[in-house]
């Protein structure tokens, strides 16, 4: 269980963490390239600034995220929960956001 934890700066590329506990985790500036973050909690997590580019989160639960500034290039949001999501500044090209579920987001 990583619910809290401090893993900002980490170099995560490429991690296979399908369904990861990562609700309010810091991940501020972190490598998640390539990462497999399919159905992760990622509820009220801080990813400012992280690189997300090529990630996985299909079906993930960013609830309340913060993504100011990160790169989510090529990323796989299909049927991601991103409702109170904060993506101001942040690399969205490329995403793929097929049945994403989303309400009172900032851009």
């Amino acid at each position: 269980v990583l619910t809290g934890a401090d893993l900002s700066g980490a170099d995560l590329q490429g991690a296979k963490v399908r369904g990861a506990d990562l609700r309010m985790a810091k991940l501020v500036g972190s490598n998640l390239s390539e990462a497999d973050l399919s159905e992760a909690k990622m509820v009220r997590a801080k990813l400012r600034r992280a690189n997300l580019a090529g990630a996985i989160l299909a079906r993930a639960d960013l609830s309340g995220a913060d993504l100011e500034g990160a790169d989510l290039s090529g990323a796989n949001l299909s049927g991601a929960e991103i409702s109170r999501a904060n993506m101001r500044y942040a690399t969205l090209e490329g995403v793929v956001l097929e049945g994403v579920r989303r309400t009172d987001m900032g851009f």
